[in-house]
């Protein structure tokens, strides 16, 4: 079986277990939200940043009331997240090129999005996927540890898995199944303590096929 093949049955299985597939920061698909929860999700849960998320965007609405909020203030509101001091200092200097270089709407260009502080490639693929529907492998730890148990790739480079993946997955299904692999491995495939009996792509996964003797 090729890799492009098993992927897609992949994809299939995925979809049938994970109809919905949503993102798990609660933004509503808004730009703006997005891009400032995205860049507060970095080494954090989406369960804390939804959460500080509730008032956080009472206290900051928009793009220029975190642009020009007074030295503390964002600090304050993010206090509970880990690396608050260096993320808002990030999510100032992205407001402000959001606000004066692009008049508040954010651009869909990978070069441009990769201009804004604290946006990498990871949170650029999650923006472009979930906001313009241009597909992006989002390769954060769920993708990066799942895709190399099934077998897809050898290593935990978040780029060499990036282009792996984006060459097996349609552009049009790569938001999706990125959605699905983050439930799939909070369900299934823990890093910890993976259920590989339960697991429903378990005869796809060379993971469980090299621990068939010992169990995972």
């Amino acid at each position: 079986m090729t890799n492009k093949t098993k992927a897609k049955k992949i994809i299939n299985l995925l979809e049938e277990k994970y109809p919905d597939a949503v993102c798990g920061l609660e933004a509503n698909k808004d730009p703006y939200k997005l891009l400032v929860m995205a860049v507060l999700s970095a080494q954090t849960t989406d369960k804390i940043v939804n959460k500080v998320a509730k008032t956080l965007f009472m206290r900051f609405p928009t793009p220029e009331s975190i642009a020009y909020s007074e030295q503390g203030e964002l600090e304050q509101e993010i206090r509970t997240i880990g690396l608050f001091n260096s993320k808002a200092k990030n999510l100032r200097l992205a407001c402000k090129r959001l606000v004066e270089v692009y008049g508040g709407i954010l651009p869909s260009d990978m070069k441009e999005l990769l201009t804004f502080a604290g946006v990498g490639r990871k949170v650029a693929n999650l923006i472009r996927g979930d906001i313009f529907s241009l597909g992006g492998i989002v390769a954060d730890t769920h993708c990066i540890r799942i895709c190399g148990k099934l077998g897809f790739v050898g290593g935990v480079n978040p780029v060499v898995v990036e282009r792996t993946m984006d060459a097996l997955i349609p552009k049009e299904k790569q938001s999706d199944f990125c959605h699905r692999i983050v439930l799939f491995g909070r369900e299934l495939c823990n890093a910890k303590k993976p259920k590989c009996e339960e697991c429903f792509l378990k005869e796809l996964c060379e993971y469980n096929k090299s621990n068939k003797t010992t169990g995972c």
